[in-house]
C-alpha cells in the first residue's frame, strides 16, 4: 500500500468507527424492540439475553391489538396528528406567502417572532397551557391537543415554506397573471407544485412531533381516559400488559410503524426539502 493510501486509511478509519458506533447506538434499541415483539416468550424471559430469535411469533401483536382501547387510542392519535398537520400547512402557507411575496409594516418583527417561537422550549409552557385550558373548559378534549400541536409545528412550517417561496421567482406568477390567471390561480398552478418538497418536509416534521408527543397529552387529558393518545396509553403498559414484555414491545412497534413507514416512503424528497429550505431564501 502506497503512503498516500495509508494516510487516507488512517484518516478514514476513526471516522468510520465513529459512524459505526453512532449507527449501532441509534439502531440497536429499535432492533431490540422489534425483535422482542417477534420473540417467543421463553426467549424473552431467558436469563441470558437472546440477540437473535430462535423462532418468530405474531402472538404478541395479536395480544397488543386485542388490548382494551388500542384502536381507540390509535384513532385519537391519528385524528390529532392529521388535524395538526393540515391546519399548520394551511395557515403556514398563507403566512409564508405574506412574508415572502408582500411588503407590509411589521413584516420583520413578525419574522423575528416566528423565529423566537421556533426556538422556544414548549415544555416550559406546560403549566400555562394547563391553566388556560382549565379556565377555558378545554381539558380532556382532543381539539385542545390539536391546537397545541398546531402551535408547536407552525413556526418551523412557516420558516421552511418561506424559504421555498423566496426561492421561486415571482416572475413566474406574474407571467401566469399576464396569461389571464388571477393571483390565486397563478399561485395554485405555478408556485404550489414547486413547493412540494417543502410541504412534504414540514408535513413529516409535524406528523412526527404530534404523533410522538407525550407531555401535553398526559397533562391535558386527565378525566376522560377515552381521549388519551397512544403515547399516554403506552406509558401505562404495566397496567395494560403487566410483565408481558412481548405485547409491550409489539404495541410499541405498531406505534412506531406509521412514522417509520412515512419516513421511508418520503425520505428522498424530505431530505431534498430540508436541504433546500436550509440554503435558499
Amino acid at each position: 500500500m502506497n503512503p498516500r493510501a495509508l494516510r487516507r486509511l488512517r484518516v478514514r478509519l476513526p471516522l468510520n468507527a465513529a459512524a459505526l458506533t453512532v449507527f449501532v447506538l441509534c439502531v440497536f434499541p429499535v432492533y431490540w424492540m422489534v425483535s422482542t415483539a417477534f420473540k417467543p416468550t421463553p426467549d424473552i424471559q431467558s436469563e441470558t439475553p437472546v440477540l437473535l430469535p430462535t423462532s418468530l411469533t405474531l402472538e404478541h401483536f395479536a395480544h397488543a391489538v386485542e388490548a382494551d382501547g388500542f384502536w381507540l387510542f390509535w384513532r385519537n392519535s391519528l385524528i390529532v396528528t392529521a388535524g395538526c398537520v393540515l391546519l399548520a400547512l394551511v395557515v403556514a402557507l398563507g403566512a409564508a406567502f405574506a412574508v415572502a411575496r408582500m411588503r407590509w409594516r411589521g413584516r420583520r418583527a413578525f419574522v423575528l417572532m416566528v423565529f423566537i417561537a421556533q426556538v422556544a422550549p414548549w415544555e416550559a409552557l406546560l403549566i400555562p397551557m394547563y391553566v388556560i385550558a382549565r379556565d377555558a373548559g378545554l381539558l380532556d378534549r382532543l381539539v385542545t391537543l390539536t391546537l397545541i400541536y398546531f402551535m408547536i409545528t407552525l413556526p418551523f412550517t412557516i420558516v421552511t415554506l418561506r424559504s421555498f417561496l423566496a426561492a421561486v421567482p415571482a416572475e413566474l406568477e406574474e407571467a401566469a397573471q399576464v396569461d389571464g390567471c388571477t393571483r390565486v390561480e397563478a399561485f395554485r398552478r405555478v408556485t404550489l407544485p414547486l413547493l412540494a418538497p417543502g410541504l412534504l418536509a414540514t408535513s413529516l416534521f409535524g406528523f412526527i412531533t404530534a404523533w410522538n408527543e407525550y407531555a401535553f397529552a398526559n397533562m391535558l387529558i386527565i378525566k376522560n381516559q377515552d381521549d388519551r393518545t397512544l403515547p399516554v396509553w403506552l406509558s401505562s403498559f404495566s397496567n395494560v400488559f403487566g410483565t408481558d414484555w412481548g405485547a409491550t414491545m409489539a404495541a410499541s412497534t405498531l406505534f412506531a410503524l406509521p412514522v417509520l413507514a412515512l419516513f421511508l416512503v418520503l425520505q428522498g424528497r424530505v431530505a431534498a426539502g430540508m436541504t433546500g429550505g436550509a440554503v435558499k431564501g
